[in-house]
């Protein structure tokens, strides 16, 4: 079996909606590597800090917002 690291990724900045708080930090309690990625792709601050959370950037912020509607949410029709 081979693992699609982007729809790793894709799920795991879905699941960063979860746990915003102060408009774009969120709790950074995923694997590492994935983290790592995200910030790679430009969509959170670096994630090696002491911090307990990252910052999304506005990119980040929106894909997350509309990765978790898209992953997470029922239609009106269900």
């Amino acid at each position: 079996m081979e693992i699609d690291d982007d729809k790793i990724d894709d799920t795991v900045l879905a699941l960063l909606q979860l746990t915003l708080h102060d408009g774009r930090r969120a709790w950074k309690t995923f694997d590492w590597d994935v983290m790592e990625r995200l910030y790679r792709k430009g969509l959170i601050d670096n994630p090696v800090n002491k911090a307990k959370s990252v910052v999304l950037s506005d990119d980040g912020l929106k894909r997350s917002d509309a990765l978790f509607r898209q992953l997470f949410t029922r239609s009106e029709s269900q």
